[in-house]
């Protein structure tokens, strides 16, 4: 607690004591708002950085799905025989890579971006909360470029979604929550520890493996299956799928605890975030 002089207006000394705030951190969502203009402009830099002398440029959105899907189709359509429902597998795994690849983008730029923006947090005052904002939006380019694919993929094999394609946007806002969610803590805790930058490959290699981005959810055993919905990802590819393409299962009752899972990790890195916030300019 410090302690100060002022004078009232009788000119005597006042003395007046300034303590620090107490209990949860307030969230300030309203001043964010205020500066939405400054996520777009954000989130516009980061897209022409990305491309900025790029050779193939745009072109990578299109080009690591659709390698990755070349690569999942000759393993586990060639070699490995994975049930798809009778959807063609490389529309199978094209309908979870677009997700995931915007899904890894996402949390990848929330993670570094007050790191990489530190002469922004260093010298001038806005709300931090819009560095991981405009990280997540702007990876929605790269989304709509690789979806554009899917649609693609999805007119040559004679695949026409039905009226569940309207329900999609939800799903693709459930993944930026959860991109969202994820970043704010690892943003937060990059900050201080530079080891979680480093580690965020080997986790999104991980997550992947745990993810239904190659195989359906079905070969998980229904005993595994609620344990299995911890990872919200598997509900966005279920949804994907489920929205885009015929006969796929969609996420089921299960997708409820995908759902609280991502409120609770969003409410607590929100305030986890505004706790930090404080110590990014000393510490950054």
């Amino acid at each position: 607690m410090n302690r100060g002089l002022t004078k009232n207006v009788d000119n005597r000394p006042v003395t007046s004591y300034i303590s620090p705030p107490s209990g949860l951190p307030e969230l300030e969502l309203a001043e964010v708002w205020r500066n939405r203009d400054i996520i777009l402009i954000l989130a516009l830099r980061d897209i022409k950085v990305r491309y900025k002398q790029s050779f193939a440029g745009i072109g990578w959105a299109i080009i690591q799905p659709l390698l990755t899907m070349i690569v999942f189709t000759a393993v586990f359509a060639g070699l490995v025989t994975v049930t798809t429902h009778d959807s063609p597998y490389p529309l199978f795994s094209l309908a979870a890579l677009v997700p995931w690849t915007y899904f890894i983008h996402a949390i990848t730029k929330a993670t570094g971006c007050l790191v990489l923006d530190k002469n922004l947090i260093t010298r001038v005052y806005f709300p931090r909360l819009v560095l991981p904002i405009s990280a997540v939006i702007g990876g929605l380019v790269d989304f709509a470029i690789a979806f554009a694919l899917l649609v693609i993929m999805l007119f040559f094999y004679s695949s026409m979604p039905t009226l569940k394609i309207f329900l999609l946007p939800l799903f693709l806002l459930f993944s930026m929550l959860t991109a969202l969610a994820l970043g704010l803590w690892l943003s937060a805790i990059n900050v201080q520890y530079r080891d979680v930058n480093n580690a965020l490959p080997f986790f999104a290699q991980v997550l992947m493996f745990v993810s239904p981005v190659a195989y359906p959810s079905s070969v998980v055993p229904e005993r595994w299956q609620m344990l299995y919905a911890l990872n919200p990802m598997a509900t966005v590819i279920n949804g994907f799928r489920w929205a885009l393409l015929e006969d796929q299962p969609s996420p089921g009752i299960y997708s409820l605890i995908s759902v609280a899972v991502v409120l609770v990790a969003l409410i607590g890195g929100l305030y986890f975030f505004r706790w930090q916030e404080d110590r990014f300019a000393d510490v950054v």
